[in-house]
């Protein structure tokens, strides 16, 4: 999908860039797959705000997704290429040969008209999901489980992809998008092909309106506040931070500073992102 660049008729168009939606097929979603959406402005059940910068934008509407793919066997037909203004990528919605409609992540490459199918015994083909022990090795795969049953977790963005790199009795080894190296179990299930939008990250908002309008309140930097509101904070003119690493508002280590602790699934893993 290309990247349309606006014409310069203000300041903040001349640096902004957009989609020209050409993959869509259509305008309005499927009414009986969407949910309302409540928005918290970042605040938990007590009104304290635990993630800050969060705050308005435009209403939304949740899109139902099947992450799970769990309809094994039946083939279903892809009506159509839809927006989702909750993730990066695009959805296609699907309709199964009994009548059901669902919505799927939409892969790289499929068009209306495509027949998907989940199960076992589903070809290896773009946009059809099976168990992970059912794929040679070098498929590239999306939409992928942990915990068998659960549904897709991981690889679930805008031009994100695994591969499968080796396959064991109980547990297949896969190439995820951060280069981490990871045991999956076999039976898990993942989707063939790329996740659609791969240009998303070419786009440039040009402005500040546009991030407002997703729901992005101002950034303010520590360096510009008192030292009681910021580690940052204080001194005659632009003074340096003062302290060995950067901190948060509240003296934790940050920008960098892993925050991973020690978790069961860690065994899972062969080779960390970090390490080269």
């Amino acid at each position: 999908m290309p990247i349309k660049q606006f014409k310069a008729t203000s300041a903040g168009r001349r640096g902004g860039s957009g989609y020209t939606f050409a993959e869509i097929t259509r305008s309005k979603p499927e009414r009986s797959l969407t949910a309302s959406k409540k928005k918290t402005a970042g605040r938990n059940n007590r009104g304290v705000v635990t993630s800050r910068h969060r705050g308005g934008g435009s209403p939304q509407k949740l899109r139902i997704i099947d992450f799970k793919r769990d309809k094994a066997g039946v083939p279903g037909r892809v009506a159509a290429i839809e927006y989702d203004p909750n993730r990066t990528a695009r959805l296609a919605l699907v309709h199964y040969r009994d009548g059901e409609k669902r919505y799927i992540l939409a892969p790289a490459g499929l068009e209306v008209g495509a027949v998907v199918v989940a199960g076992p015994e589903a070809e290896i083909r773009v946009g059809n999901a099976l168990p992970l022990r059912n794929m040679p090795a070098g498929t590239v795969v999306h939409n992928v489980e942990l915990i068998v049953g659960r549904g897709g977790q991981i690889v679930r963005s805008a031009g994100s992809s695994a591969q499968l790199m080796a396959k064991e009795e109980r547990y297949c080894l896969l190439r995820l998008p951060s280069g981490e190296m990871r045991r999956v179990p076999a039976d898990c299930v993942a989707t063939v092909g790329q996740v659609s939008n791969a240009e998303h990250g070419l786009v440039k908002l040009g402005k500040a309106g546009r991030t407002r309008w997703r729901g992005r309140r101002p950034h303010v930097r520590g360096s510009a506040m008192t030292p009681r509101d910021h580690p940052h904070g204080g001194g005659e003119g632009k003074a340096p931070i003062g302290h060995p690493g950067p901190k948060t508002p509240w003296g934790k280590p940050t920008l960098g500073y892993r925050t991973r602790g020690k978790k069961p699934s860690d065994r899972l893993i062969v080779r960390r992102r970090h390490e080269s």
